[in-house]
């Protein structure tokens, strides 16, 4: 009888562990490259001040327990993960280039692998917002060019998504309105803002 009890006792503790588990949201954080350099035009590196901000978003996600980071093949979305990615012993996993719908589904795709864990994205000035609605959250416009600074934390929990728009580093014209007129949001094919 006894045995019978334990081993129903530890069924139900497995059961509402494994189910807590699975019910952990996830949690997103999106930013844009840090500032990229001018040279060369069609795969900068970060400037002075990127690699700056790349530093402060590593000292922020310190203890952020991040467990993915994803970033497009592009020197400054690569060198703006990198210095997180080594703090936390992760490999940067690479989502390439499609049209704009394409692109942000593959990245909420990819983080979906890593439901109820911690993922931090970098993408580009005209990804953000489309990866923000691959993910459900709302609308957004894009990024300006000038706009570096901006945080955003998505928590996926299955029932809503909840988030938050934040900023780190130094900080830049992150509002709409303080952004020159761009002429639409032209997505290209490939390579990113």
């Amino acid at each position: 009888m006894m045995r019978s009890i334990y081993f129903a006792l530890v069924l139900c503790v497995g059961i509402v562990a494994n189910a807590a588990a699975q019910s952990a949201p996830t949690v997103v954080i999106l930013v844009r490259h840090a500032e990229k350099a001018a040279a060369p035009a069609n795969d900068p590196p970060l400037t002075d001040a990127g690699v700056a901000r790349a530093n402060s978003l590593v000292a922020l996600l310190a203890d952020a327990n991040v467990a993915a980071v994803i970033a497009t093949p592009t020197v400054r979305t690569r060198e703006t993960a990198k210095p997180t990615a080594e703090a936390h012993g992760l490999t940067i996993e690479t989502v390439g280039f499609a049209p704009a719908a394409l692109h942000a589904k593959a990245v909420a795709d990819a983080v979906m692998k890593h439901a109820g864990q911690t993922v931090l994205v970098v993408g580009h000035s005209n990804t953000v917002a489309s990866i923000v609605a691959a993910l459900g959250g709302p609308k957004m416009a894009d990024l300006c060019d000038s706009q570096y600074s901006m945080l955003i934390v998505m928590v996926l929990d299955g029932r809503n998504v909840r988030v938050i728009r934040s900023s780190y580093g130094i900080a830049t014209p992150d509002t709409p309105e303080a952004c020159p007129a761009t002429g639409g949001s032209a997505r290209p094919a490939a390579g990113g803002k």
